[in-house]
């Protein structure tokens, strides 16, 4: 006999032709066998990531979503900073971020201060620039120590108030937390200013995770924000797909991008040609569209 609410003129009668964007969704079992063989590479010190012997192409390649979400298993937070990076970099931006550098000299300098195991600095050198990293000798070193390429990104053991070079554009990414280093990096005059932070503050010690609320806030008149935009990562976005991996907060981190005035009316890149993306862009794609399909399912009245 049927279940009562089967009866009813208002249950579902069978799950609903599947949209085309939930396509892939169809290799899912494949992809997630794949994803955790990666997940299990890094945590097992097996991937390439960890060998500083190989080329930094070798060691970006399969980096999972998962290890620039969550560090090491066996990380040791009060020795160590994240394993790989404080979050995940989109090829998109740093393309765009690159394109507005390229506009403000010929062969420009950029400088990537808090630049920790130059693991983000060398993504955005991948695209055409120059860049230096500044790597305070007092704050913890990340798990995975050096993780930059060593053929285009040059690493500098230097904190922001003792960097001794010039740079066009100063790259602040992930501002130590509870640390305003507007003024030192201001003393520098950068013709463009790229800051990426968050406003998360941490729940135990109540100190924000980036920066303090009042950085790149009363700039100098000469400078004006000339883009920005938000990357919002879903709450508990692994774990809604996959129920074996952790839950996560939502977190928000924000670009913006700050010109001096005769540099405020460079070409922002908008138009530029999408170039492949990184592969935990692949797992994010699959994570994002999983997430779709469950609300999808869940507005047709399915309980999923």
């Amino acid at each position: 006999m049927k279940d009562v609410d089967d009866l009813s003129m208002f249950a579902p009668s069978g799950p609903p032709p599947i949209p085309e964007e939930f396509e892939k969704l169809r290799h899912m079992e494949a992809f997630s066998e794949a994803m955790f063989n990666r997940i299990v590479s890094i945590q097992e010190k097996e991937h390439a990531a960890w060998d500083e012997t190989k080329t930094f192409a070798e060691r970006v390649k399969d980096i999972p979503l998962h290890a620039l979400i969550f560090s090491n298993p066996d990380r040791d937070p009060t020795e160590f900073a994240t394993t790989i990076a404080p979050f995940y970099p989109l090829r998109g931006e740093m393309q765009q971020i690159a394109h507005c550098a390229k506009q403000v000299a010929n062969n420009p300098t950029v400088c990537e201060l808090h630049a920790g195991n130059g693991f983000v600095g060398s993504l955005l050198a991948q695209e055409g620039v120059n860049v230096i990293g500044a790597r305070d000798p007092a704050a913890k070193p990340n798990q995975i120590e050096n993780f930059y390429d060593a053929e285009q990104y040059t690493m500098k053991d230097q904190a922001v108030d003792a960097i001794d070079f010039e740079f066009d554009v100063a790259f602040s990414a992930w501002m130590p937390g509870d640390q305003n280093l507007t003024p030192a990096i201001l003393k520098h005059k950068p013709k463009l200013i790229i800051f990426i932070h968050t406003d998360h503050t941490d729940e135990k010690s109540e100190l924000p995770q980036t920066g303090t609320p009042e950085a790149f806030i009363d700039l100098p008149e000469n400078y004006a924000l000339i883009a920005g935009w938000s990357i919002t990562r879903p709450k508990d976005c692994l774990h809604e797909v996959w129920e074996e991996l952790t839950p996560s907060i939502e977190e928000i981190r924000h670009v913006k991008i700050y010109a001096d005035t005769p540099y405020q009316d460079i070409d922002l890149g908008e138009g530029l040609e999408p170039a492949e993306p990184y592969d935990w862009e692949k797992e994010l794609d699959m994570v994002l569209t999983g997430l779709s399909a469950k609300e999808h399912l869940r507005s047709q009245g399915f309980p999923v």
